[in-house]
């Protein structure tokens, strides 16, 4: 823990599991904060997720144009799925990247971060890594990924999110971490 802050920390008094699903897990969290009384809080579990952020040498990325029902929304996503039990993230990103796309990531990739969408009630990591070649070895094999595949101007993509056209933070926080290291490694 970080120095000084333990006693901030919150104390976890006991844990049931309220639904259970292939996709989803929901506990319920006897919590208690400091200085506060004891609550129950949700936890909402999902699946680990990786994510491939795939460039060409156009500086353009992969993505995937595609129906969201759960917010009811078109827009732009970056390639992932579930990482299956003992496979690797990165092995995940790009056996995603070629069923949903048809684009084989090449070389090793760049781990740009794992990150949680949103601690506060979510427990979902996102490994995100990057890939500055990739070929096309064929056509998707998952139909129901996308509308549409498009090479998009990475410098495109900050409008687009800025529009609310990107969904979701597994497709947002890797692309904002590409433009703003590519921005820091030029000063």
């Amino acid at each position: 823990m970080v120095d000084g802050l333990d006693g901030l920390r919150w104390q976890v008094h006991e844990k049931r599991r309220v639904y259970e699903s292939d996709w989803v897990n929901v506990d319920l969290v006897k919590v208690e904060p400091p200085k506060t009384e004891p609550f129950e809080h949700h936890v909402i579990k999902l699946h680990h997720v990786a994510v491939a952020l795939l460039i060409n040498e156009n500086e353009e990325v992969l993505t995937l144009w595609r129906y969201r029902f759960a917010v009811d929304q078109w827009g732009y996503e970056l390639i992932g799925g579930l990482v299956e039990e003992g496979e690797d993230p990165a092995e995940t990103a790009a056996r995603e990247a070629v069923e949903e796309t048809g684009w084989r990531p090449v070389g090793e990739p760049e781990h740009l971060g794992t990150f949680q969408p949103l601690p506060g009630i979510v427990d979902a990591p996102v490994n995100a890594y990057i890939w500055r070649h990739a070929d096309k070895v064929g056509e998707p094999t998952d139909g129901e990924e996308a509308a549409r595949i498009e090479w998009i101007p990475v410098d495109r993509i900050l409008e687009l999110v800025m529009r609310g056209e990107v969904l979701g933070s597994g497709a947002i926080v890797p692309v904002l971490f590409y433009l703003a290291s590519r921005g820091a490694g030029s000063r």
